[in-house]
């Protein structure tokens, strides 16, 4: 069986982030979503989880960090080829998103962009051709 990740993210208005997701082809699974949460399906192995600050804080006492401000974490999404990349990184822009808040990775077997979420959390998006990889 393939493994599954699933990324629990605070955000501050619900709504506004689900529609965010969406736009940049995410699928929301109402079975896991409630006015206190949304499970946005990314890919069979990959869900999102928003969660209100209130839901959030059923899980963990820890401060919930402002993402505008500080990281945590850099999550990374495989495209499959460099068309995607940047088509991604548009589709979030153009719903409210920060396109290339981190530099973009051009090594000519891997190209890299990212952008980030309404409430700052980065979303790298790679695409890398394993045959190409200088050896050595």
């Amino acid at each position: 069986m393939s493994k599954m990740i699933f990324v629990n993210l605070p955000v501050t208005d619900l709504k506004r982030s689900k529609a965010f997701y969406e736009a940049v082809g995410a699928v929301n699974n109402p079975a896991f979503s409630d006015d206190t949460a949304a499970c946005m399906v990314l890919s069979d192995t990959i869900y999102v989880m928003l969660l209100t600050h209130d839901k959030w804080r059923q899980f963990t006492s820890k401060r919930i960090v402002d993402a505008h401000v500080d990281a945590q974490v850099l999550l990374c999404l495989s495209a499959d080829n460099r068309e995607e990349v940047s088509s991604l990184v548009d589709k979030a822009s153009s719903a409210g998103g920060k396109a290339d808040p981190t530099p973009v990775q051009d090594y000519g077997f891997m190209f890299g962009r990212s952008f980030e979420d309404p409430d700052g959390h980065i979303w790298e998006v790679m695409w890398m051709d394993p045959g190409a990889i200088p050896q050595g």
